[in-house]
Protein backbone atom coordinates (compact mmCIF):
# COMPACT_ATOMS: atom_id res chain seq x y z
CA UNK A 1 0.00 0.00 0.00
CA UNK A 2 3.03 2.20 0.71
CA UNK A 3 3.74 2.33 -2.97
CA UNK A 4 0.27 3.07 -4.19
CA UNK A 5 0.64 6.30 -1.46
CA UNK A 6 4.19 7.01 -2.96
CA UNK A 7 2.61 6.82 -7.00
CA UNK A 8 -0.64 9.40 -5.72
CA UNK A 9 2.05 11.84 -4.63
CA UNK A 10 3.93 11.78 -7.43
CA UNK A 11 0.48 11.96 -9.66
CA UNK A 12 -0.32 14.60 -7.74
CA UNK A 13 2.42 16.72 -8.38
CA UNK A 14 1.95 16.43 -11.94
CA UNK A 15 -1.54 17.40 -11.78
CA UNK A 16 -0.35 20.54 -10.09
CA UNK A 17 1.70 21.81 -12.76
CA UNK A 18 0.17 20.09 -15.86
CA UNK A 19 -3.51 21.32 -15.64
CA UNK A 20 -4.57 25.02 -16.32
CA UNK A 21 -6.58 26.05 -13.31
CA UNK A 22 -8.81 27.66 -16.05
CA UNK A 23 -10.50 24.82 -16.61
CA UNK A 24 -10.88 23.23 -13.36
CA UNK A 25 -9.61 19.64 -15.30
CA UNK A 26 -7.50 18.28 -12.39
CA UNK A 27 -8.62 16.21 -9.74
CA UNK A 28 -8.33 16.01 -6.36
CA UNK A 29 -6.27 13.22 -3.92
CA UNK A 30 -9.09 12.00 -2.73
CA UNK A 31 -10.51 11.62 -6.40
CA UNK A 32 -7.81 9.67 -7.43
CA UNK A 33 -7.95 7.22 -4.32
CA UNK A 34 -11.48 6.52 -4.39
CA UNK A 35 -11.12 5.56 -8.73
CA UNK A 36 -7.85 3.54 -7.78
CA UNK A 37 -10.35 1.79 -5.00
CA UNK A 38 -12.85 0.78 -7.18
CA UNK A 39 -10.61 -1.85 -9.08
CA UNK A 40 -11.27 -1.37 -13.11
CA UNK A 41 -9.10 1.88 -12.92
CA UNK A 42 -5.29 1.62 -13.90
CA UNK A 43 -2.44 4.19 -14.31
CA UNK A 44 0.81 4.48 -15.60
CA UNK A 45 3.81 7.11 -14.54
CA UNK A 46 6.15 8.25 -17.19
CA UNK A 47 10.13 8.59 -16.39
CA UNK A 48 11.69 11.96 -17.82
CA UNK A 49 12.21 9.51 -20.92
CA UNK A 50 8.60 8.49 -21.19
CA UNK A 51 9.50 4.92 -20.32
CA UNK A 52 7.76 3.47 -16.71
CA UNK A 53 9.33 5.21 -13.93
CA UNK A 54 11.72 3.64 -11.48
CA UNK A 55 10.20 3.31 -7.66
CA UNK A 56 10.82 6.75 -5.98
CA UNK A 57 11.93 8.78 -9.39
CA UNK A 58 10.17 11.85 -10.38
CA UNK A 59 8.08 11.19 -12.78
CA UNK A 60 7.30 13.17 -15.91
CA UNK A 61 4.04 12.34 -16.27
CA UNK A 62 0.96 10.13 -15.80
CA UNK A 63 -2.21 8.00 -17.32
CA UNK A 64 -5.27 7.28 -15.59
CA UNK A 65 -8.04 5.15 -16.74
CA UNK A 66 -10.83 2.74 -16.43
CA UNK A 67 -11.76 -0.46 -18.21
CA UNK A 68 -15.06 -1.19 -19.48
CA UNK A 69 -16.35 -4.35 -21.54
CA UNK A 70 -14.08 -3.88 -24.64
CA UNK A 71 -13.51 -0.47 -23.95
CA UNK A 72 -10.89 1.27 -21.82
CA UNK A 73 -11.32 5.41 -21.16
CA UNK A 74 -8.82 7.91 -20.68
CA UNK A 75 -9.53 9.53 -17.71
CA UNK A 76 -6.53 11.80 -17.22
CA UNK A 77 -3.39 11.92 -19.08
CA UNK A 78 -0.55 14.39 -17.84
CA UNK A 79 3.00 15.65 -18.33
CA UNK A 80 4.61 18.20 -16.83
CA UNK A 81 5.34 21.11 -19.01
CA UNK A 82 8.82 20.80 -18.67
CA UNK A 83 8.82 17.47 -20.42
CA UNK A 84 6.52 18.11 -23.05
CA UNK A 85 7.12 18.41 -26.69
CA UNK A 86 9.95 15.04 -25.73
CA UNK A 87 8.38 12.37 -26.64
CA UNK A 88 7.48 11.61 -23.03
CA UNK A 89 3.69 11.83 -24.13
CA UNK A 90 3.76 9.88 -27.51
CA UNK A 91 5.51 6.88 -25.46
CA UNK A 92 2.85 7.27 -22.45
CA UNK A 93 -0.43 7.25 -24.91
CA UNK A 94 1.58 4.23 -26.61
CA UNK A 95 2.11 2.54 -23.35
CA UNK A 96 -1.41 2.99 -22.39
CA UNK A 97 -3.10 1.62 -25.52
CA UNK A 98 -0.87 -1.26 -25.25
CA UNK A 99 -1.72 -1.92 -21.35
CA UNK A 100 -5.41 -1.63 -22.05
CA UNK A 101 -5.14 -4.26 -25.32
CA UNK A 102 -3.96 -6.36 -22.54
CA UNK A 103 -6.72 -6.13 -20.70
CA UNK A 104 -9.19 -6.88 -23.47
CA UNK A 105 -9.59 -3.30 -24.79
CA UNK A 106 -10.96 -3.42 -28.30
CA UNK A 107 -11.68 0.47 -28.39
CA UNK A 108 -9.70 3.20 -26.49
CA UNK A 109 -12.06 6.30 -25.75
CA UNK A 110 -11.47 9.48 -24.18
CA UNK A 111 -13.21 13.01 -23.92
CA UNK A 112 -11.17 16.63 -23.56
CA UNK A 113 -12.22 20.44 -24.18
CA UNK A 114 -12.17 21.79 -26.88
CA UNK A 115 -8.45 23.32 -27.59
CA UNK A 116 -6.71 21.01 -25.77
CA UNK A 117 -3.42 21.11 -26.79
CA UNK A 118 -3.34 17.64 -26.82
CA UNK A 119 -5.46 17.04 -29.30
CA UNK A 120 -2.60 16.64 -32.29
CA UNK A 121 -1.15 13.91 -30.04
CA UNK A 122 -4.32 12.23 -30.16
CA UNK A 123 -4.91 12.05 -33.20
CA UNK A 124 -1.62 11.29 -34.40
CA UNK A 125 -2.33 8.08 -32.73
CA UNK A 126 -5.29 6.94 -34.47
CA UNK A 127 -8.04 8.88 -32.04
CA UNK A 128 -10.87 10.70 -34.02
CA UNK A 129 -13.75 12.62 -33.47
CA UNK A 130 -17.24 10.48 -32.26
CA UNK A 131 -19.16 13.04 -31.24
CA UNK A 132 -19.21 16.36 -28.93
CA UNK A 133 -20.78 18.04 -26.20
CA UNK A 134 -21.70 22.01 -26.67
CA UNK A 135 -21.10 24.26 -23.85
CA UNK A 136 -20.00 21.16 -21.49
CA UNK A 137 -16.90 22.62 -19.37
CA UNK A 138 -17.23 25.68 -17.81
CA UNK A 139 -13.88 27.91 -17.39
CA UNK A 140 -13.46 29.71 -14.59
CA UNK A 141 -13.68 33.07 -15.93
CA UNK A 142 -17.05 32.19 -17.24
CA UNK A 143 -17.01 31.04 -21.19
CA UNK A 144 -18.59 27.42 -21.83
CA UNK A 145 -16.68 25.11 -23.43
CA UNK A 146 -17.15 22.06 -25.88
CA UNK A 147 -16.50 18.48 -25.12
CA UNK A 148 -14.81 16.30 -27.67
CA UNK A 149 -14.97 12.87 -27.52
CA UNK A 150 -12.78 10.75 -28.97
CA UNK A 151 -12.34 6.75 -30.14
CA UNK A 152 -9.24 4.93 -31.59
CA UNK A 153 -9.46 1.28 -32.33
CA UNK A 154 -6.94 -1.32 -30.19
Amino acid sequence: MSQKIDDIDRIMAIMAVAFDPEYGEAWNRRQIEDALLIGNCHYLLAGEAGAEALAGEPIAGFSLSRTGYEEEELLLFAVAPQFRRRGVGQQLLARFAAAAKERGARRLLLEMRRGNSAESLYRAHGFVQIGERLNYYRSRSGPRLDAITFACDC
